[in-house]
């Protein structure tokens, strides 16, 4: 696998309700990170998630692979990672990680796919690619 180029972070820590009986993160909650983390991507690059779907053009993760290495607990400070490239004409490829900041372990690697769509018709994400560098 190529190295990945990851172009965003953002910072989170571990809330208390996020912790399943065996006192770590509940697995379903790792997604929840993982797109809160491309919303504010997509914004960092001037692209308002809920204003593009109002305009009839959405990002729809259409494969989610994830690789749970480490958990998390109660209070864990840690950054989630991304990187984004094209696949194909029509998908784009989130990868993304999530590292503890306190001793920089990996707790999971994923990679989302997205297909875009407007009008629920498939598209190029043209606007998409173009503000994230990817069109070529």
């Amino acid at each position: 696998m190529d190295k990945i180029n990851y172009t965003y972070q953002l910072d989170f820590s571990v809330r208390d309700y996020e912790l399943d009986l065996q006192g770590i993160v509940n697995n379903a909650v790792y997604q929840n990170y993982l797109e809160h983390t491309r919303h504010e991507f997509l914004k960092s690059k001037g692209l308002d998630f809920n204003q593009l779907h109002i305009d009839g053009y959405d990002a729809v993760v259409v494969r989610s692979e994830v690789d749970y290495k480490k958990p998390l607990g109660s209070g864990d400070v840690f950054i989630v990672k991304i990187g984004v490239e094209r696949e194909g004409r029509l998908k784009l490829v989130f990868h993304q990680q999530i590292v503890r900041t306190s001793d920089q372990v990996i707790i999971l690697n994923a990679r989302i796919i997205a297909a875009c769509i407007h009008n629920n018709r498939p598209i190029e994400p043209l606007l998409i690619l173009e503000k994230m560098g990817l069109l070529s």
